[in-house]
């Protein structure tokens, strides 16, 4: 009998055949994730203005059970979703005015970040104790996101999201670091707790070492936010200083109203004069000093002597000194200025910009750019220059440290001011650049972070709002709406004891990000072990 050969056409035909892949199968291979970048949308609804800082903990929660047992390159896909879903909504700000493509493009180079630690969290959820080990991953890469590219982004920190939250406290044990760390683990621990439940129902399931650490992870956060509120003091250590803060307003939002450089410099000379005629007229104690905002006199005072006389009649009118924000060309170069205008001497004090904003205040890879298009260059025709020393004012007796805004975002920005000596920090800003968007109560919420963290009181003067004075233990006392012409007058403690925070400065992040190396390094080794005892 002869047998044969079945044909190609027969062989496929009798190769057994995958079962057709249904919708619902599909559907459920995108459950991660949308989980993903819904949990990002959570993360940033409990950023400000909102009040919801607790939702942070469900948001990691949810993030730690899409990563858990992942390969790290799953982890990198889902984390870049996550970071979509949190940074899209929290940065729109940021193309109010230039457009949405300067807008995208910074979110995807910052997502990019928290992709890597999804890879990382990926990594080391197979680890005892995983939620310490990811929390200083996510740690880790706030760190490298703070640094680079051009200086670093360190917007988005979960630190800043946290001013109305239990958390609080912590900003003053080890800073920004410290205080997101405790936010994260305590968010990953309850994915674990939940985890553990899920798989062994009862209590009994809270009784194994690794329900025991899930635990720990949530509960240690909690009590040592609990125990740090004894850091927290808005007592007056060296007596007080009354503070005003001048909120001129500007014609209109939007970065051509630096083409109305006079009207601007108008008005906060006018606002002065009105908050002198109240102290003339008994309505308002006379303040020790007086705090304008970044740019409220955009025309150089030292070069144009139409500005000078200005500044100089507003600080006669109010008989003290007045910090007034300019821009100021010296020797060639532009600064972005903070001048101390005595009413009798004149100016007396400068401090120049550290922290300067790439692609706002200079333009980093200029021809590249100006090749892609050429309107980006033209926005920022001549770059700003950066000042070298740390800027604090002896002002009526009142060291004041000064954070121009962007650079109240970077932890060693404000910390120097006060090794400096300064006894209260002033943040002078400017956001109608911005209009009415979410930036103003973001910034306004790392005021507050920066005033427990180092226990002084912050004053944050901007051109158009939100204008506030916040105590040393985060308190907003006063503050003005936006895009409306007033003035803030308050009675402030003053205070130079410093907090472990301040003391220990960047130690307490170095000391996660070696956390988060080790944790890395064991997940390596023991992805190398598990692979070798699948060859043998």
């Amino acid at each position: 009998m002869t047998v044969t050969a079945p044909t190609v056409g027969e062989q496929d035909r009798l190769r057994p055949q995958p079962a057709p892949t249904s919708w619902a199968a599909r559907l459920r291979r995108l459950v991660p994730a949308a989980a993903a970048a819904l949990c990002g949308v959570l993360l940033y609804v409990s950023f400000p203005p909102r009040t919801l800082w607790w939702l942070a903990l469900p948001a990691f929660a949810g993030l730690g059970r899409v990563l858990y047992g992942r390969s790290w390159k799953a982890g990198l896909g889902l984390g870049y979703l996550f970071g979509l879903g949190f940074l899209l909504p929290l940065l729109v700000w940021t193309g109010v005015e230039v457009g949405a493509g300067p807008w995208l493009a910074l979110v995807a180079v910052e997502a990019v970040f928290v992709a890597l630690v999804g890879a990382g969290v990926a990594a080391v959820s197979r680890l005892p104790g995983w939620p310490v080990w990811a929390a200083a991953v996510w740690t880790a890469g706030e760190a490298a996101r703070a640094r680079v590219p051009f200086g670093g982004f360190p917007w988005g920190k979960i630190a800043f999201g946290q001013a109305d939250g239990v958390f609080l406290p912590l900003a003053a044990v080890g800073g920004t670091p410290v205080l997101g760390f405790a936010v994260v683990l305590c968010g990953f621990g309850l994915c674990d707790v939940l985890r553990l439940v899920a798989r062994r129902p009862g209590v009994r399931a809270l009784r194994r070492p690794a329900a025991v650490t899930a635990l720990l992870s949530v509960a240690v956060p909690l009590a040592g936010a609990s125990a740090a509120r004894t850091l927290i003091s808005d007592r007056a250590e060296d007596g007080t200083a009354t503070v005003a803060v001048i909120q001129g307003n500007v014609p209109r939002a939007g970065l051509d109203f630096n083409a109305q450089r006079r009207a601007v410099l108008d008005y906060h000379a006018r606002e002065t004069e009105r908050l002198a005629a109240e102290v003339k007229a008994g309505k308002t104690p006379r303040p020790d000093f007086v705090l304008w905002p970044e740019n409220s006199s955009d025309i150089d005072p030292f070069a144009n002597s139409d500005a000078r006389v200005v500044v100089d009649n507003a600080a006669k009118a109010i008989g003290v000194p007045v910090s007034v924000g300019a821009v100021v060309e010296r020797d060639g170069r532009l600064y972005n200025e903070q001048i101390l205008w005595d009413p009798v001497k004149g100016p007396e004090q400068t401090y120049d910009k550290r922290q300067i904003q790439p692609f706002g205040e200079y333009l980093p890879l200029r021809s590249l750019l100006g090749a892609i298009n050429p309107d980006w260059t033209a926005m920022v025709r001549q770059d700003f220059s950066r000042g070298g020393t740390p800027g604090v004012f002896t002002v009526s007796g009142t060291e004041v440290g000064l954070a121009t805004c962007y650079e109240a975002a970077f932890d060693w920005a404000v910390r120097d001011t006060v090794t400096h000596g300064a006894r209260l920090i002033s943040v002078p800003s400017n956001n109608a650049t911005f209009d009415r968007s979410e930036m103003t109560y973001q910034q306004l919420a790392m005021s507050r972070i920066r005033a427990v963290e180092h226990s002084r009181t912050v004053t944050v003067p901007v051109t158009s709002g939100v204008s506030a004075i916040i105590m040393p233990d985060g308190r907003v006392a006063r503050r003005t709406g936006m895009f409306v012409a007033g003035h803030l007058v308050q009675k402030v403690p003053l205070r130079s004891s410093t907090t472990p925070a301040t003391e220990l400065g960047v130690l307490p992040e170095t000391l996660l990000v070696l956390l988060a190396a080790g944790g890395l390094g064991l997940a390596v080794l023991g992805g190398v072990r598990r692979r070798r005892a699948g060859d043998a």
